[in-house]
């Protein structure tokens, strides 16, 4: 969830706010509890996810582009045979068009995923050998 404040967008994890009617030592320890959250979360989801995945590398990356690719590719595909015909579309054909665009939006959701875990370090990427 975000919301858009003075040309910029916030987010709701956005991380230490003080409180205006905080003193400053309460404002500080706060604050270090709260980067004592923050990197607690951070370790755990680096071991775990990293025990889980291992390494991340470009043939990671390309076997999901890949895949991302063919489903997207399927789902036009089908649209435009549909398309062909486009009068009294059966339901069974629509539901086979959300289901293509799911497999499509899942895997798209996938790459986004494994890289923000590279960019937040919880899974290493490692130069393919070729």
């Amino acid at each position: 969830m975000s919301t858009r404040k003075s040309g910029f967008t916030r987010y709701s994890s956005d991380h230490f706010e003080p409180q205006e009617d905080m003193d400053l030592a309460g404002q500080r320890r706060l604050r270090g509890q709260l980067e004592h959250i923050d990197y607690t979360v951070f370790a755990s989801n680096r071991e775990v996810i990293h025990t889980t995945l291992g390494s991340a590398d470009s043939d990671k990356f390309q076997r999901l582009a890949v895949a991302a690719a063919l489903a997207r590719a399927q789902w036009v595909k089908e649209a435009l045979d549909m398309a062909e015909h486009p009068t009294g579309f059966e339901t069974r054909q629509v539901m086979r068009l959300a289901e293509l665009r799911s497999r499509y939006e899942e895997l798209s959701s996938v790459y986004e995923a494994l890289r923000r875990m590279v960019e937040r370090g919880y899974v290493s990427y490692t130069t393919s050998a070729s």
